[in-house]
């Protein structure tokens, strides 16, 4: 049974914790009623039981609610672009998934490995010579994860542009109107990339995209445009906010340091600690739905916290901590189901070559402010510091 409907919190009293409220909402109400923004009602799971339980239940269905979390507004489009397979049915999606799978297989991206690690190296010599203090997510963080899109897609675009967009595109103030505008400005760029690569194909995924006689241009380029958004946004944050959380705690960085091997283990529980999307995923119900005694009306949506199921006791003892030697295996950081980050591996390997050459790199690399001080990024789809001075 569920209680008095909620509202989905906006505070974090703690710069590595999810919204305040969470914890003990999942404690109490692990499925609840929930007031959007909009005045819609629907539902709230905090479990990580649940979480798993809805996001592989293929009676909820991604449709342009996705667009809409519990703090947003109204839809950003009136109709689903052509390739925007994030807010399709699961056939079409699929379909979409399978054109991009072979870019993202565990292969292919080994092969990327060297790329990702001359990208960072070029990145961390620039914050040597800039010297501290230096704000580590302009000349580090935002760059290696801006280049290796960029790079894997075989685009030259104008980073101060795209961010630009995509940051407004990602605003929780925004309105429809303003983030329409945005995903255009980002839309435009990318399709003229797309048709210049059409006149000089290459070694690169649009390339390969264009080859698959499939796809048009327009959906060629909201392909690229939705891996932009996600590729670029989110990586760049959990470099960043991983940073200040390892530096904020000294004991788990000294641990870090004296045993570089753990890095893949760290980078796992990085991803749960600190599961930058602040409102999880949110699905449809395409029928009445039964679930844990409450019935999940057809049309309704269902938002799964990701943030509050990798923080639940019940399946990783002591989650408030911060342990990087836990096998944090099963978070839902990428999500899960269907619509699991299809750049999840390569996300991965920037975080692990990133983390890894800062620390080999700087080894005395502390905060230049103190810790409270940190500007955090609270107003915007993924969570994240707007700026982190480090010196060394």
């Amino acid at each position: 049974m569920t209680g008095t409907p909620v509202r989905h919190p906006t505070t974090r009293s703690r710069p590595f914790d999810p919204h305040d409220g969470l914890r003990e909402l999942r404690a109490a109400q692990p499925l609840a009623r929930l007031h959007h923004s909009d005045g819609r009602l629907g539902w709230l799971v905090t479990s990580h039981e649940l979480a798993r339980e809805v996001l592989v239940d293929h009676r909820f269905s991604s449709s342009l609610d996705v667009m809409r979390g519990p703090a947003d507004g109204e839809d950003t489009f009136d109709e689903v672009p052509p390739g925007l397979f994030s807010v399709l049915p699961a056939a079409e999606h699929a379909w979409y998934r399978r054109k991009l799978a072979a870019a993202f297989a565990p292969r292919r991206v080994q092969r990327l490995e060297p790329l990702v690690a001359d990208v960072v190296e070029r990145r961390l010599d620039a914050v040597e010579a800039a010297g501290g203090p230096v704000d580590l997510v302009e000349v580090f963080a935002s760059p290696v994860a801006f280049e290796v899109i960029g790079t894997l897609l075989g685009a030259r675009l104008d980073r101060t542009s795209v961010r630009a967009a995509t940051e407004s595109m990602l605003a929780l103030e925004n309105d429809a109107e303003s983030t329409g505008r945005a995903w255009g400005r980002l839309w435009t760029e990318l399709h003229e990339q797309v048709r210049a690569k059409r006149a000089a194909p290459g070694d690169d995924l649009v390339s390969a995209l264009l080859a698959d006689e499939d796809l048009s241009d327009e959906e060629i380029a909201t392909m690229c445009s939705m891996l932009i958004t996600g590729g670029d946004d989110t990586t760049a944050n959990m470099l960043g906010l991983g940073t200040y959380a390892l530096l904020a705690h000294p004991e788990q960085l000294a641990a870090l340091r004296a045993d570089p091997a753990m890095i893949d283990t760290a980078v796992e529980e990085l991803l749960r600690y600190l599961t930058i999307n602040q409102f999880g995923a949110t699905r449809t119900a395409l029928e009445d739905v039964d679930l844990r005694g409450s019935t999940i009306r057809e049309g309704e949506p269902i938002t799964v916290s990701l943030s509050a199921a990798n923080r639940d006791p019940e399946r990783f003892p002591e989650p408030d901590r911060l342990d990087l030697g836990r096998p944090a295996t099963g978070h839902l950081a990428f999500g899960h189901g269907i619509h699991h980050c299809l750049g999840a591996q390569l996300a991965r390997v920037e975080l692990r070559l990133g983390f890894s050459g800062l620390l080999r790199r700087f080894p005395g690399l502390r905060l230049a402010v103190p810790a409270a001080e940190v500007a955090r990024r609270e107003a915007s789809v993924n969570y994240g510091v707007h700026r982190l001075p480090v010196t060394w």
